[in-house]
């Protein structure tokens, strides 16, 4: 989720903020955190409650508190729980504890959460809900950030990596682990790793430093290789960086196992003067990567992208996590890999 310090985002995340006369200008906020305290620059604890139905209620993987409490000890009663109640529907109320950032400069827009990144979830918790895909699977999440889809991941597959870059962002992410670390199912496992989509994969060193908190053993490489989902949420906001995560991905998909990256991003509208319009120019380079039929994919010169790219329909997933707002402007993206024609 986060750039590291040398890039130069095209289009900001979010507009900066000003509060109490402070000049924040080279700050950005997510909209998810209105609301929250304004100015509150260090660690923030928020409670993300999601909506478990009637079958699942007492599976153990599934196991974290299912009531929440404030800081007063009065519980915590999500607004949007009462739309279940007047449609009838049963079940079971439940949540994950995410520390994170209110405002952060760009490079760290990772200690932020971002409503694509809850939207991601949403997939994720109805994948498990409703099939057994996701079930003792083996899942890298890229720009991870604060980590919350790993995390809910962690209840049904066997591996999970949760990956970014930057120590401050890598530290925040393994809070996130350890806080919940009581709702991760009981035969799987949650690493914090660092990858940097500017530098070579897999690392250069394949032995690795092992006295290095986030970096990867040979093992895990191995384990790289063969996973079967990919998972990324607000990663397309610079051209730059967009090229950057395609070659990392290019790298994920063609070795080892077959893959699927599910991909969730927000459209964000800019005007440009070379345009003289209010365009989407990070989303039109993001689709430039994508082909609609895996045979035109196959048969592309050397030089163009070999991925197939369909757009999932939001309508059809249920909105398990209550504290946010879904928008038009947010979409998920189912994208594969094809291997060159012979």
């Amino acid at each position: 989720m986060s750039p590291s310090p040398e890039e130069e985002m095209e289009e900001p995340p979010a507009v900066a903020t000003t509060s109490g006369g402070a000049n924040y200008s080279d700050q950005v906020m997510s909209e998810v955190h209105l609301g929250c305290p304004p100015g509150d620059f260090g660690p923030h604890l928020s409670h993300f409650t999601f909506f478990i139905p009637p079958h699942h209620e007492d599976e153990a993987s599934l196991g974290c508190n299912a009531v929440m409490e404030d800081d007063d000890g009065d519980l915590i009663v999500s607004r949007r729980s009462t739309l279940y109640e007047l449609a009838g529907v049963s079940g079971e109320f439940r949540g994950v504890i995410i520390q994170h950032s209110i405002m952060s400069s760009i490079p760290k827009v990772g200690l932020q959460i971002w409503r694509a990144e809850l939207v991601l979830a949403d997939f994720v918790l109805h994948k498990m809900f409703s099939s057994s895909e996701f079930d003792d699977i083996i899942a890298i999440e890229l720009g991870s950030g604060t980590g919350l889809v790993g995390i809910l991941l962690a209840r049904a597959a066997k591996l999970v990596f949760t990956t970014d870059h930057g120590d401050d962002i890598l530290a925040n992410c393994a809070k996130n682990v350890q806080l919940n670390m009581d709702s991760v199912g009981k035969h799987s496992s949650v690493h914090v790793r660092e990858l940097d989509w500017q530098k070579s994969w897999p690392p250069a060193d394949k032995k690795c430093d092992n006295r290095l908190r986030y970096s990867w053993t040979s093992s895990e490489i191995e384990d790289v290789h063969r996973a079967s989902v990919l998972l990324a949420a607000d990663v397309i906001y610079s051209d730059d960086l967009t090229d950057a995560f395609f070659n990392t991905v290019e790298k994920l998909m063609s070795q080892g196992s077959q893959k699927v990256l599910y991909l969730a991003l927000e459209k964000r509208y800019n005007f440009t003067l070379d345009d003289l319009d209010i365009v989407a120019n990070g989303y039109s380079h993001f689709r430039g990567y994508l082909r609609d039929d895996e045979s035109e994919a196959a048969e592309d010169s050397a030089s163009s992208p070999r991925f197939v790219g369909r757009r999932l329909d939001l309508a059809s997933i249920p909105q398990y996590v209550l504290e946010y707002d879904r928008e038009t402007e947010v979409e998920l993206w189912e994208i594969k890999y094809v291997k060159r024609a012979e």
